[in-house]
């Protein structure tokens, strides 16, 4: 196994704030696959039941596999924390 697919679902909040739910980790994509038929049907998850393809809609809502290489940094810079558009001094 050189990559794990993780499986992750995003809705807008009403103020239009992001809440994005880590689902799980899956050895195959077949797998992340069954996740999200599996929880489609749920209360909250049934409003946006399908895999997001910006192929065929604008919508970023709904579920998100992504594939991940194992033994690799996925995030490579630093980071600020903003507020509106100031950054914040920690």
């Amino acid at each position: 196994m050189d990559s794990v697919f993780v499986v992750q679902h995003l809705h807008r909040l009403p103020h239009g704030e992001d809440s994005v739910m880590f689902i799980g980790v899956y050895r195959t994509r077949s797998h992340a696959e069954e996740a999200v038929k599996r929880l489609s049907l749920q209360p909250g998850f049934s409003k946006h039941p399908y895999v997001v393809d910006f192929d065929k809609y604008d919508d970023d809502q709904g579920f998100h596999i992504s594939e991940y290489p194992l033994d690799k940094d996925h995030w490579t810079e630093g980071f600020v924390t903003m507020v509106g558009d100031r950054e914040i001094e920690e």
